[in-house]
This record gives C-alpha cells, structure tokens and sequence, in this order.
C-alpha cells in the first residue's frame, strides 16, 4: 500500500479514528485501534493485534457484500489496519438484526426464553446515547427526529429502506456463514448518508463486535465479542483466549468470499438466427457470476448431436442447467427434458407474427416432462441463478440484494412522484 497524506482527524471512537483524505475527495481513512470494550466502555482493554484482525474482518465482510449489490461506503483495504471509505454522515442509530432471542433481547422482553427462533428476523433500532446506554428507539421516534445529514432529510422513506435493508444484509451474511457450520445469531450495523451522492449506504464497520456467531449453532462455542463481555476477571491468559476467537473468525470470514459449489448455464440454439437472444442470457448470467456456454444444435434436424451434446455436459459432473432457445416449434426444450436430469427451462425467441401460435410448442409438453417457460431471457437466467443459490451463498446474496435494489428503486421513485404532486 502506497502511504497516504492524511488529513484532519473528523471522528473518533471506542475501537477506531476517522480521518480525512486530502488526496482523495469525498473519501476517509477508517483506522482501527488495538482496543476492546464492552458496556458502552466499562470496561476496556488493550489487545495487541486487534486493529488488523477486525480490519480483516470488516474489509471481507464489506466486500462480500459489494459484489452482492448492496451499497457500502466501503473502497478498498488500504493497510493491515485500514480501509478507505466513501466520508459519509453517520446516522446515530445501531439497527439490530435477530434471529436467535438471546443477551439484552431477553433482559427487555422477560418470559422469552433463550432459543427463541424470529421468522423473519426481528429488526430493532437504537439511538446512540453512551451517557443514557444506548436507549431503544421506535421507527415513529426515528421519524419524528426529523434528522437531516448531507442535506439528506431522515423521513418514512429513509426509515423503510434502512429497515429493509438491515433485514437483508443480515440474511446475506447468515446465508454466508452456513456453508462453515457458523449461525449468526444477531448483527449490528448503522448507516451514514454518502456526503457526495447524497444516498443512505452501509457505513462504518462490521467486524466481530458487531455480531453473535456459534459453530455449529452452540452458544458453548461462541467466538465473537460475547466472550470477552461474559469474562469474570480480565487476565492476560483470558484476553489471550478472546483473541483466538477474533483470529478464527478472521481466517474463517476470507472464505465467505469463496464457494466451493460449481455450476453453469449451457443454451441450445436452434440456429445462429437466435444468437442476439442467447446473447442477452449469457450477459445476465455473468451479473450473477454463472459461466454460461453457446451451442448451436437441432432437436428436429440433429437429434443425435443433440444428445450427444447433452452427455458431453453430463459427464463432467458440473451442475448444469439448460436453456433451450428455439422458435417456431420448439422440440429442443422437450427433447432435452425427457432425456436428462438436469434442469432444462424453454425461453423461445417469439416472432411479432407467429408466437401466439409458436409459443405453444413450448408450453404444451407431453407427460412426464418438467421444463418451464419463460420469455425473458433475464428471466431465464435468474430461474437458472435460483437452481444454483440453494447451494452457492454468493449467488444466493446477488439474488437476494436484486430483490431489496428493487424494492428501494420502487420506495425512492413513490417518495419523488409523492414531492413532485405536492
């Protein structure tokens, strides 16, 4: 990393200093500190090599869910101990995201038990107040705050979207964690409002004082900041063991990054005619990071090229799903169908002249076939992207932060139409 000028410092807090970055407008430097606390800093102790551990942390978790299609302030890791942000104003709230009832959760909500399952997970809010603990806060008192930060006004909108948002980025990272056996009981994260493009992004850190994580589901073994909070007596062979935990996650959190599931997309043409068609699957398999492959054969003319083909891609043990491209009557999606195991999903070129009567061809199929039809040829490659994030977390998280960036596209334009007719 090449070194920095660094500018004044605009923030500092319990585990880490802000500083501006004169060299690089609109960005910071998030610079970790070789400190924990707990109890809004009760207690607080010097642990040698937290900076780079939390840093690590927090520059895969960030990244993880960059490349899913959530908005971070997150640019890149500069140094074992620092990242580079995009400078936001911080919105003073913790949102918490729960799917297991446990710690405070149970102090204010006696007669729970501990184990307590949230379908869907439970999203709390609090206002940060270290001199009155942090205090709960509704989404009215959030509202009714009347917050303004980078000329960006907190109102329902605002509110619905951090809400939202929280929900699924918790849901990403559970999802991420469950290939390594590791539930992620509850997560704490805030926002900030980007003071260049004016928009709410997840900002400041995410590293392990902000969850709850048990291998294998058990409290027993919890490696987050929980063990250092549970600690009877600070001892140095006790901070020892706190940072072990913080080291196993931070080799465990770069495989987030990492999947060990393979698939692909394999489309059949018809004929090299359907080509701008086929092409338009392949691009929207690449926004989910699927390979996809072109071929070009003819149920009607070629059927044994065509299981020829088929086996070539059965017998390399790659999960594949196949999307067969034909107009007119279509003989290549049922072909494929009755004859492999593999998904097949039609998504037939339709003529403006000819596809009311064309179309049938691919949606009435003999007994005993299963092969869907879609006409969109995004459409297609999200069916397939849906096969594959049952078992591959970074395709499932791409699907996942699709659905909330439309979701918020939806909120943002009803709020502009909603100003616009006042």
């Amino acid at each position: 990393s090449l070194e920095l000028k660094l500018g004044k410092k605009v923030n500092e807090g319990k585990t880490k200093e802000v500083y501006e970055l004169p060299d690089i407008p609109g960005c910071v430097l998030m610079q970790s500190k070789d400190q924990i606390t707990a109890g809004n800093a009760a207690r607080k102790d010097r642990m040698e090599g937290k900076a780079a551990i939390s840093n690590t942390t927090t520059s895969c978790v960030f990244q993880l869910l960059q490349e899913a299609g959530i908005k971070t302030a997150f640019v890149r890791k500069q140094s074992d101990t620092a990242f580079i942000a995009a400078h936001c104003e911080m919105i003073p709230i913790e949102w918490v995201c729960r799917r297991i009832a446990t710690g405070s959760f149970l102090k204010r909500n006696p007669g729970v038990k501990e184990g307590y399952k949230f379908y869907p997970p439970k999203i709390e809010m609090f206002y940060k107040d270290d001199a009155n603990n942090d205090p709960q806060w509704s989404e009215e008192q959030l509202v009714e705050a009347k917050f303004c930060f980078a000329g960006l006004t907190i109102g329902k909108t605002e509110v619905d979207i951090m809400a939202r948002s929280t929900q699924a980025i918790f849901e990403i990272l559970e999802k991420s964690w469950q290939p390594q056996n590791c539930t992620l009981v509850d997560l704490k994260i805030e926002f900030g409002v980007n003071i260049l493009t004016k928009e709410i992004v997840l900002a400041d850190v995410i590293d392990n004082d902000s969850w709850r994580l048990w291998p294998s589901g058990d409290r027993s073994q919890q490696k987050d900041k929980q063990s250092y909070r549970d600690l009877k007596e600070v001892t140095p062979e006790a901070l020892q063991m706190v940072k072990r935990n913080f080291e196993w996650v931070a080799e465990r959190v770069e495989l987030l990054l990492k999947t060990k599931s393979q698939g692909r997309v394999v489309v059949l043409m018809g004929s090299t005619s359907d080509l701008g068609h086929c092409e338009k699957i392949k691009k929207a398999c690449a926004t989910f990071g699927i390979p996809c492959e072109l071929r070009v054969t003819s149920a009607h003319k070629g059927p044994d090229e065509t299981l020829r083909i088929k086996a070539e891609y059965e017998g390399d043990g790659i999960p594949t799903v196949f999307v067969a491209v034909a107009g007119r009557s279509n003989g290549l999606g049922p072909v494929m169908s009755g004859n492999t195991a593999y998904p097949v999903v039609n998504c037939p070129p339709l003529s403006a002249d000819w596809g009311a009567q064309d179309v049938w061809s691919s949606l009435r199929l003999p007994s005993g076939l299963g092969c869907p039809t879609t006409l969109s040829p995004e459409g297609a490659a999200q069916f397939a992207a849906q096969i594959f994030g049952l078992n591959n977390h970074l395709v499932w998280a791409k699907l996942r932060s699709s659905m909330l960036n439309t979701w918020i596209s939806l909120k943002q334009a009803d709020k502009k139409l909603r100003e616009c007719t006042l």
